[in-house]
């Protein structure tokens, strides 16, 4: 068993709670820009630090007078924008817990987490989303209040609070403590039901405290800012968030992807967050631009230039050749890349899903140093982090100060810190599963550690996909519903580390039959598993499973086999549970052509 920790190197607070950086701002720099906010017209208005703690008390106040108490859960479902953060923070002031849900979320994934939150009050982004709250009203019996953003409802809660005094409101943050709950977070299980990931304050400053620090060469300096545009329900999203807010480095939101490009333009921000897939996209699209227009050998020059300057830092010392070739390419091609983003990006954070060797070189050697971490959400994100002065490619850094890594006999992965989380909301079982007694938190990943505490992962112990957009995805639901379907003997959702969800089927062969005469089709077994009906019958059963998940949890491609997964085969289990690792190994080919 493998060990190493990383001593603490900064004073977490003991008392107070997230709100005290909203507080601090106003005080210490009332003029200081904490955020912008687009103008309508493409441009960004700015938000004081001052006009800021304004708008979440008045927002505060409202929740206090609808009846919002200490400790309800208040739930937000809307893409990022600055409202998103507004009602976080006044959430948090008046004492209440923030549980996101994704605006993709289906209406099924909203009435589990709802009714299993208890959630009071939900604050939502417009129609399409109040739709999918009140298909689910007549099962919330907690649920007293829905606001949308679209129907005024940040102006409705400014006006329900206009009689709630400061000291009532002051009386009500001031309360909160480390040790109480900031928010839930739900994440996919194995048995595809998310579970509530109980996050303190304490979760928080502990995790902020340490990485703000250590990050200083993003949140610190002069001008610092950044541009979210993944989903705050997410927490990685999130931490960003606050981290900023803590900071003072200026934030703005970006709602639509398809804004993404000019909002960064406009925007400017001299670091971002992403996902690999964000990273791969903006390659891509390089490099398809590069080709169209009879300049793609350049860029796939470039590319490898890149690659090999970066590889060469490493190894302290840049062959006269590549460096010749890097300073031509920094201004035929790297600027462009850079220019996209802004024009200001210097680094970047990667998390969600492993970015790849390659892509890692290439951007440090492009210019954009992508600092990838690890964590997850019962980990207040980040537990490991590549920095700015220690940076190993190809891993996901050491950990952070305060924090140990432990590598069990099985190779799975455990964490302990101030980061990890109180448990799951309602599941004991769980949460035992999850946390040992003494505080180290099961992460269901195998990986190494190295003589110097660099972590590196290396596969996953647990059936959760985590797709190349960072979207965590329980298989189990899917295949369940999958399964349900008559004509289909088994299925195996994939998509690990790819950009999309994709399954493998395979047909019963006595039920295919039955069904077969019923429709009038005759012919040999292999011949109607290649035939079109088949496929639409399958289609029709993936379609129904994807009612129960959102979009990108979905099932976008899929491949009828013709062959059986069986117990005698060594595809099943006695209990006719099926051997994921067996399967995929073995149908590898199959599994590939899906993203091709």
């Amino acid at each position: 068993m493998r060990e190493y920790s990383t001593p603490m190197t900064v004073e977490v607070p003991t008392t107070g709670n997230l709100t005290d950086a909203v507080v601090r701002n106003e005080a210490e720099a009332p003029d200081a820009v904490v955020m912008s906010r687009p103008d309508g017209s493409g441009g960004w208005s700015d938000v004081t630090a001052a006009q800021f703690a304004a708008e979440v008390r008045a927002v505060a106040k409202g929740l206090v007078a609808a009846g919002v108490e200490t400790g309800d859960r208040v739930a937000l479902m809307s893409k990022t924008r600055y409202e998103w953060t507004l009602l976080d923070y006044a959430i948090w002031w008046a004492g209440a817990v923030t549980v996101p849900v994704y605006e993709t979320s289906s209406e099924e994934q909203v009435a589990w987490i709802l009714a299993d939150s208890a959630a009071v009050a939900v604050v939502t982004e417009g129609p399409d989303h109040t739709a999918r709250v009140s298909a689910a009203r007549a099962g919330l019996e907690d649920l007293r209040h829905v606001w949308s953003f679209a129907d005024n409802g940040v102006d409705v809660l400014r006006r329900l609070g206009e009689d709630v005094t400061d000291e009532v409101l002051e009386q009500r943050r001031t309360a909160t403590t480390p040790l109480d709950l900031a928010t839930i977070i739900y994440t996919s299980g194995t048995t595809g039901r998310p579970r509530g990931c109980m996050l303190t304050h304490g979760n928080f400053l502990f995790e902020l405290g340490v990485a703000t620090e250590e990050l200083e060469s993003l949140f610190d300096t002069e001008g610092a800012s950044t541009l979210l545009f993944l989903p705050l329900a997410h927490v990685f999203a999130r931490i960003i968030q606050v981290g900023s807010v803590m900071s003072r480095a200026r934030l703005g939101h970006s709602p639509d992807v398809k804004n993404l490009l000019p909002d960064l333009q406009s925007f400017q921000p001299t670091f971002i967050l992403a996902v690999p897939r964000v990273f791969e996209k903006v390659f891509n699209t390089a490099s398809q631009k590069a080709a169209a227009e009879g300049r793609g050998k350049v860029f796939d020059r470039a590319a490898e230039t890149a690659i090999a300057w970066s590889r060469a830092q490493d190894k302290g010392r840049v062959p006269v050749r590549v460096r010749a070739e890097h300073a031509l390419f920094q201004r035929l091609v790297y600027g462009k890349l850079l220019a996209a983003l802004g024009g200001s990006c210097t680094f970047a954070v990667s998390g969600g899903a492993p970015l790849g060797e390659r892509l890692g070189h290439f951007y440090r050697g492009v210019g954009l140093t992508i600092l990838e971490g690890y964590g997850l959400t019962e980990t207040t994100a980040a537990l490991s982090v590549n920095l700015p002065g220690a940076h190993r490619i190809g891993t996901v850094g050491r950990p952070l100060p305060g924090t140990a890594v432990r590598v069990a006999e099985d190779g799975e992965l455990l964490f302990r810190g101030g980061q990890v989380f109180a448990g799951y909301w309602g599941n004991e079982e769980a949460t035992a599963e999850a946390l040992e007694r003494d505080g180290w938190f099961h992460t269901g990943d195998v990986g190494e550690v190295d003589d110097e505490g660099f972590v590196r992962i290396t596969g996953r112990k647990k059936e959760i996909l985590v797709t190349a957009g960072g979207k965590n995805v329980a298989p189990a639901v899917l295949e369940d519903r999958v399964r349900a379907h008559p004509l289909v003997d088994q299925c195996l959702v994939v998509g690990d580390g790819q950009p999309f969800i994709g399954a493998l089927v395979t047909i019963d062969r006595e039920a295919l039959a039955v069904w077969a005469q019923t429709h009038g089709l005759s012919g040999s077994p292999e011949k109607l598993l290649d035939g079109p009906e088949v496929r639409a019958a399958v289609e029709e059963a993936v379609e129904e499973a994807n009612k129960a998940v959102s979009k990108a949890e979905s099932i976008r491609k899929f491949t009828v086999l013709a062959e059986e997964w069986t117990e005698e085969g060594g595809q099943l289990t006695p209990s006719l549970k099926l051997r994921r690792s067996v399967v995929v190994r073995e149908s590898r080919a199959y599994v590939d052509a899906l993203y091709r």
